[in-house]
């Protein structure tokens, strides 16, 4: 197996949660750099050589997606759908901004999940996603998902008075259903030729009050912080509790979750690319063949405009 192969199988190891797993994140390092073999990857000495040579394998698999795009769109076949979730600060936004900034926008869908509306409430909770589901042919990106539903409304248990449900305790049934529903929801979609990939960026309590901090001292930052990020921090071993418990969860053998460690952002940024173009490599897209008759066509017609008088 090559250098780069052993790494990657590595990387997956240390990143994706097995199924019916049981996992603590406090043994999941959010400074995580890579070990000997990812280092063979990145740099064996200096973290600014790492640095650089993930820079290099960011553009990499930047082109990788964008051709694996290419072929994705031209077959028509299958879909993509990629979800990110995380606790504030933790580079959501900027993974999906370098990350993905090699893919065509004609071929590309990004959704932003915010407290639901009046309309959304008066629905199911999964009834939103599969409005912004990516078609065929297409990379959808949630920025949040329907995972809030068992995140942040976990945390929150009083956000389910909006969702207008029947009657009725919420307890621990309730929210294994919950789990259940969105585990069905996946694979109803892997079925039907839809691949989902999810990631979880991680990162240290330590690493968010940086980040916080630098959105309050730089001035171009402070529309990205809000009061109610504070409140949220209170809570921080909550969301733990409700991350531990929905990834072991919803981890699954056709929609498995990889927790990304995010302290350095250089390094989420090139695991969630590298991960991503393995992955969408698996699904062996080619360009459509054509058929003879077609190729006979196409063959006529550039005889055509060769032909004609300029």
């Amino acid at each position: 197996m090559a250098k780069k192969d052993k790494a990657f199988k590595e990387i997956l190891e240390h990143c994706r949660v097995p199924p019916k797993s049981d996992i603590r994140l406090k043994d999941y390092d959010t400074g995580w750099r890579g070990s000997k073999g990812v280092r063979a990857l990145l740099g064996e000495k200096e973290e600014e050589e790492q640095k650089e040579r993930a820079l290099e394998l960011l553009e990499q698999n930047r082109r990788k997606l964008g051709e694996s795009q290419a072929r994705l769109m031209a077959q028509d076949n299958y879909g993509v759908l990629v979800i990110f979730q995380a606790i504030d600060a933790a580079g959501k936004d900027g993974a999906v901004k370098h990350v993905m900034s090699g893919l065509n926008p004609q071929g590309t869908q990004v959704v932003s999940f915010k407290t639901p509306s009046a309309e959304e409430q008066d629905h199911d909770y999964l009834w939103r996603c599969y409005k912004a589901l990516p078609s065929r042919g297409q990379i959808g990106i949630f920025n949040r998902s329907h995972y809030e539903e068992v995140l942040v409304v976990r945390v929150h248990p009083e956000f389910l008075e909006g969702e207008k449900l029947p009657p009725g305790k919420k307890g621990k049934k309730f929210w294994k259903q919950r789990y259940q529903s969105i585990n069905e929801f996946e694979r109803h979609l892997v079925r039907n030729g839809f691949m989902v990939i999810k990631f979880f960026l991680n990162i240290s309590k330590e690493e968010q009050k940086k980040r916080f901090l630098a959105r309050l001292d730089e001035p171009e930052k402070n529309w990205k912080f809000s009061v109610g990020d504070l409140s949220e921090r209170d809570r921080s071993d909550d969301y733990i509790r409700a991350y531990e418990e929905a990834l072991n969860a919803t981890s699954t053998k056709w929609a498995p979750w990889y927790v990304i460690p995010s302290d350095h952002k250089w390094v989420a940024r090139t695991l969630v690319a590298e991960i991503l173009a393995k992955r969408i490599e698996e699904l062996g897209l080619e360009y459509p063949q054509m058929t003879e008759k077609v190729e006979a066509d196409l063959g006529a017609t550039q005889k055509e405009l060769l032909s004609e008088v300029e």
